[in-house]
């Protein structure tokens, strides 16, 4: 009865996002680096996969940059360059706790957040005494050199999300270099839905995040494309061209589950948060995040939200989902 209830609710605030657009298929491999473009374009980007897996740690590697701070908007350039200058700006906000500490927190909203997004956690954090920056995505906002959504992070282009993903990824890397050189030394890292994927593979990459909140968590990134209710016009791009266990090896590079093992004897504190009724992020997919921890004997912290997806984001389980992320920061960062 609950279930049928929540999907149904899932299922029409789905609906009230009515500009989603079918990207045209591309394989994107002009997005990435070190491949033979006399290679079959599947094999090529399957190639690049693995070749990227193995050796990731060079692959989410990013360059020192320079800062500049206007207004409490932190600025600098990304270390990813895409074809795109607007969207390679990266952009913080900067919410400056009233009584300074050691403790930071960088926050990545979900995708096609607005501005107004996940501003109210921000001030939270900052009360409880943690200074927070506010990532902007690539794509989003300021960065978008399309509009009005972000559709050229997550697409039918393979290879421009890889590189979405992985820009990301070094954005939040070098958000935290600036944080280090303002004397924070206890760095936390926190992310929602696409950016709970992204703050997972860089809280994996950089020992600096001491402690990590993944809200809205998953395994594989292509799977959860091809399943979920919020990314079927970019399944109807693709699946002309790729089967879903394809798709799931085209994307293998941005998946949590690829990278879970390198967190053997690693003692920080992360908490998984899952919704039990989410169609976006479907729970047997979560599981498999969980059950991957298990296989290698890895120790997390968990908690179940009795909704879904978009519905975290209502009254009273948006209540619930801030109190989760603030509590675990406040005990543990």
């Amino acid at each position: 009865m609950i279930q049928t209830l929540m999907h149904r609710w899932e299922r029409q605030l789905s609906l009230r996002d009515k500009n989603r657009t079918t990207l045209p298929f591309e394989w994107g491999l002009d997005f990435l680096d070190d491949f033979q473009t006399s290679e079959n374009p599947k094999t090529a980007i399957f190639r690049f996969n693995q070749k990227a897996i193995s050796r990731s740690s060079e692959f989410f590697t990013h360059q020192v940059r320079n800062y500049t701070v206007s207004e409490k908007i932190l600025e600098y350039r990304s270390s990813v360059a895409s074809p795109y200058n607007r969207n390679n700006l990266a952009r913080c906000r900067i919410y400056e706790a009233k009584d300074r500490t050691n403790r930071a927190v960088i926050v990545l909203p979900q995708w096609n957040a607005n501005e107004t997004s996940h501003v109210a956690l921000c001030r939270l954090l900052a009360r409880l005494g943690m200074t927070t920056l506010r990532l902007t995505l690539p794509y989003h906002e300021e960065r978008n050199p399309v509009g009005p959504r972000a559709d050229y992070m997550v697409s039918p282009n393979l290879g421009r999300t890889i590189q979405a993903i992985r820009q990301s990824v070094l954005d939040a890397r070098n958000a935290a270099d600036w944080l280090e050189g303002e004397g924070y030394s206890r760095i936390g890292l926190m992310g929602t839905s696409v950016g709970s994927c992204i703050s997972f593979l860089t809280f994996v990459h950089d020992p600096r995040f001491k402690v990590g909140v993944f809200n809205h968590v998953s395994s594989f990134f292509g799977d959860v494309v091809w399943n979920g209710i919020s990314t079927q016009h970019v399944r109807i791009g693709i699946e002309p061209h790729l089967t879903k266990d394809e798709l799931h090896d085209a994307w293998a590079v941005i998946s949590p589950n690829s990278y879970v093992s390198r967190l053997n004897d690693d003692s920080r504190k992360y908490l998984l948060i899952s919704a039990r009724y989410d169609l976006t992020f479907p729970p047997d997919l979560s599981h498999l995040l969980f059950e991957e921890h298990h296989r290698h004997g890895i120790p997390y912290d968990v908690s179940f939200l009795p909704c879904g997806h978009y519905t975290s984001a209502m009254t009273p389980f948006k209540h619930r989902v801030g109190y989760l992320i603030a509590n675990y920061f406040r005990k543990h960062l």
